[in-house]
């Protein structure tokens, strides 16, 4: 029952939150970080009694898939859908992270949210509770569900909570563009499902959304292309993957810091997940003849995204740009064939999350005692501050893969496993490494160093210090970075029989030579 606990938790504390504004304006932060916190301590909690061995556990043979726990219950029988749930090191992964990182979404809207606190946090919260949902659903029709249920809080936190200097239409434009995009990309990724158990169904003479049951499906090789390119263009409009990106500096710049922080920290990689989830295990061969371009167009998000950061002068685009930068990194390991290059596209899906919701934090406190993010009226600012060009600078090395930061582990890990595979790639996804320390060395240098294109009236002023609050989040992220990039093995370790049994399973297919 702990895997229902983690989905139902979130959903309940984000009714009481909406219910508990009656009392006080203060009560539904407090609500929302019990709720959140509770989710991320039973993520520990799992974590300590299930993954202490984990390098023994699965010594009696190889299994696929294999979970560590799993919770079943009838939910439409007539066509063989269940509320089916499992976990494993790599959706622990992913769940951890999410209970971490909402626990700094909360935090950071702290002050920053002024209205309609209890229905803000109630969209936090089931945007948590439906992407944990994604991670621990095995029934392709429950993860198809939670994909489309979290999108809905999103859509609200961007048109109702967005900056204000954007006006309420335009962030009622951007918002409505998100939901499109990532609607009809859903829409394709539930005509493969039906596709797919329709297929099954007339093999076997039995509705079934079992994942279990469709990884034995046989398809021939012209349908499972088609239906893993239904899978594919959901995943990349959500990861994104360029040219289905161009939703996402725009809800960037216009949602509050916590969406940005769930958005760039966890909903981007619930795409990445998908993909080593469903598609690689799915449709083996399709995968295989679809990853030179899979490949190809991961060298167009580093490149692409790189020279875009360039031409930024808001800083949360810049991030935005950043991000669709450093996951072109994760969709060619995907695609190598090889598990050191998955086990470096964990590592990198985690420290980009961790340094993305770092920046976007800080900026968004930035921000705060600037009222702007034109990078344009920032010069100067390191004389003028305390604390934030230093952490600013922190989060800059880790961005860059400094050695010390999970970045470079992440993406050292990859380029190693990748050159195998693909040399020429591998070559060229290296000097993404370059234009990632370029752009983060500019937006150092124009906010704290650079002086100020634009005059303003409030040049000399001191920004007011950080608070307590402010610092601790800050402070633990950072902490997170850098024990993740000394020390990346406990990580490793927890994903490796996971990542070990994908290769193992494409291996049984031809995938690898």
């Amino acid at each position: 029952m702990l895997l229902l606990i983690l989905i139902f938790i979130p959903f309940a504390f984000g009714l009481l939150c909406w219910q508990s504004e009656r009392i006080g304006y203060w009560m539904p932060r407090w609500v929302a970080l019990s709720g959140i916190g509770t989710t991320f301590f039973i993520t520990l909690f799992i974590w300590k009694i299930k993954f202490n061995n984990v390098l023994n556990v699965y010594s009696t043979g190889y299994v696929f898939p294999q979970w560590e726990l799993e919770y079943i219950y009838p939910w439409i029988p007539r066509f063989g859908i269940n509320f089916h749930l499992a976990l494993d090191g790599f959706s622990l992964l992913m769940v951890t992270l999410s209970g971490f990182l909402g626990c700094m979404a909360v935090l950071c809207s702290w002050c920053e949210i002024n209205r309609y606190q209890g229905l803000f946090y109630l969209n936090l919260l089931w945007i948590l509770s439906g992407v944990i949902g994604v991670f621990l659903s095995i029934d392709m029709f429950l993860f198809f569900f939670f994909w489309e249920i979290m999108l809905v809080p999103m859509y609200f936190l961007i048109s109702l909570w967005g900056h204000k200097e954007v006006s309420r239409s335009d962030r009622i434009n951007t918002a409505t563009k998100f939901f499109v995009y990532t609607q009809f990309s859903g829409l394709l990724m539930l005509i493969s499902i039906i596709t797919l158990v329709s297929i099954n169904y007339s093999i076997n003479g039995v509705w079934s959304f079992s994942y279990q049951d469709l990884l034995n499906t046989m398809l021939s090789s012209n349908m499972e292309y088609l239906i893993m390119l239904g899978f594919f263009f959901a995943f990349a409009v959500k990861m994104p993957i360029v040219p289905f990106h161009t939703w996402l500096p725009d809800v960037h710049s216009q949602a509050p810091t916590a969406g940005s922080v769930d958005l760039a920290g966890i909903l981007l990689k619930t795409a990445a997940y998908g993909f080593f989830r469903f598609i690689l295990p799915l449709f083996p061969c399709a995968s295989k003849s679809f990853a030179s371009i899979a490949m190809c167009l991961g060298l167009l998000n580093i490149f692409y995204g790189a020279f875009m950061a360039f031409a930024q002068t808001d800083v949360k685009r810049l991030i935005a740009y950043a991000s669709i930068s450093h996951m072109g990194f994760v969709l060619i390991a995907i695609y190598s064939g090889v598990p050191l290059s998955y086990q470096g596209a964990v590592v990198q899906m985690i420290s980009h999350s961790l340094s993305a919701a770092g920046m976007f934090i800080l900026f968004g406190q930035l921000y705060e005692r600037l009222n702007t993010r034109d990078m344009r009226l920032m010069g100067g600012l390191w004389s003028r501050s305390y604390l934030i060009p230093a952490f600013s600078l922190c989060f800059a090395v880790a961005t860059l893969g400094l050695p010390g930061t999970g970045n470079f582990i992440g993406e050292v890990a990859i380029l190693f496993g990748n050159f195998k595979a693909a040399p020429i790639i591998t070559i060229l996804a290296c000097f993404g490494i370059i234009f990632s320390s370029i752009y983060s060395l500019i937006l150092i240098q124009r906010m704290y160093y650079g002086p100020t294109l634009i005059s303003t009236d409030s040049r000399s002023k001191l920004l007011t210090n950080m608070t307590l609050r402010e610092k601790s989040i800050i402070i633990i992220l950072l902490l997170c970075i850098f024990l993740l990039g000394f020390f990346p093995q406990y990580i490793l370790d927890t994903s490796c029989i996971t990542m070990q049994s994908i290769d193992v399973w494409l291996k049984e297919y031809n995938y690898s030579t």
